[in-house]
């Protein structure tokens, strides 16, 4: 392994290398925080199609790209967008047409998942859903399953517990493990060999990241080598788990990246009144994804004065003042 690689590309020439149509993809974030946006449109304008996608509780992301047609299965615990959206709009519409089969699972078990796929191992064991109908009521079907060797051949297991005798717990839920084809995450800083850090909540993100054969990490602020190896404790993701970096500003808009840009309140309600109805909604990626070039010409069509009051406070991390009406 060359310690020195590096790893910088272009956005698009990342997701065309390593997002191919009918990947196994993850996304990272949390509802509408640090959602790696910038590299979701550009999956949109390649036109990127029967995706199976994963995600912990992910919003604006997983919504943008079920709406756009680039997904055929979703496994997910919660799709929701905060106060813009309890539940996400254009997969609450697939999923009522029967346009998207979708396997529910609980959060703490999604990471799980992700956690066994990170450590290799087939299975990791949890008490979460116990009493609750995720364990009776599948979402993929048995011919699904079958057509697809990756999807395992059980939504899960429950079993009662080996080691009876020794704790009060009778029987445990086992949950496969998840190996994404390539995981997408977005981060305030990265080199070039890969190494990336991630302040404030680093969600079930780092779990994602290495659960993957395949990562692609965006950042905020590029930087060097050095400043990240002066303080190796701060750094979640390791530059050999990385195969592409994507220096991109603002790469989360418009949700939040934490001591860099609030959620943009404005968009997100735009983006809403577009996605309730389904002419404006093509309207909406024909205008504001397609017609772009990438992300940084996308940004240019916003108000300046918009991106402004969205700026994070650098006491605070957020935008101290920010109408989130």
């Amino acid at each position: 392994m060359n310690v020195d690689a590096n790893k910088l590309m272009p956005l698009s020439e990342a997701v065309s290398r390593f997002v191919p149509d009918r990947a196994h993809i993850s996304i990272g974030g949390f509802t509408i925080n640090r959602n790696p946006m910038a590299a979701v449109y550009e999956v949109i304008r390649q036109r990127k199609r029967g995706l199976h996608l994963y995600a912990h509780s992910n919003g604006q992301g997983v919504d943008e790209l079920i709406g756009a047609g680039c997904v055929d299965r979703l496994e997910i615990a919660y799709a929701g967008s905060g106060r813009f959206a309890s539940t996400c709009i254009r997969f609450r519409k697939a999923v009522e047409c029967g346009q998207l089969p979708v396997e529910d699972y609980t959060n703490y078990q999604m990471t799980l998942r992700f956690m066994a796929g990170a450590m290799g191992v087939p299975f990791l064991p949890t008490r979460s859903s116990l009493g609750s109908d995720i364990v009776n009521r599948w979402g993929f079907s048995e011919t699904d399953r079958h057509a697809d060797p990756r999807v395992p051949n059980r939504k899960l297991a429950v079993m009662d517990n080996p080691f009876d005798g020794w704790c009060d717990t009778d029987r445990v839920v086992l949950v496969p493990a998840i190996n994404p084809d390539v995981t997408i995450i977005h981060v305030q800083a990265a080199d070039r060999q890969g190494t990336a850090r991630i302040n404030g909540l680093p969600f079930a993100d780092v779990e994602q990241a290495k659960a993957a054969r395949h990562l692609i990490v965006t950042c905020e602020t590029l930087v060097d080598d050095d400043l990240l190896r002066g303080a190796p404790e701060r750094n979640q993701i390791p530059f050999f788990c990385v195969d592409a970096v994507v220096h991109v500003p603002m790469g989360a808009w418009p949700t939040a990246c934490y001591r860099h840009y609030d959620y943009d309140p404005t968009r997100l309600h735009q983006y809403r009144h577009a996605a309730l109805d389904d002419e404006r909604y093509q309207a909406y990626l024909d205008t504001d994804v397609l017609s772009s070039a990438n992300h940084e010409e996308m940004l240019a069509g916003i108000d300046p004065r918009q991106l402004e009051k969205i700026k994070a406070d650098p006491r605070t991390g957020y935008a101290v003042g920010l109408d989130r009406r």
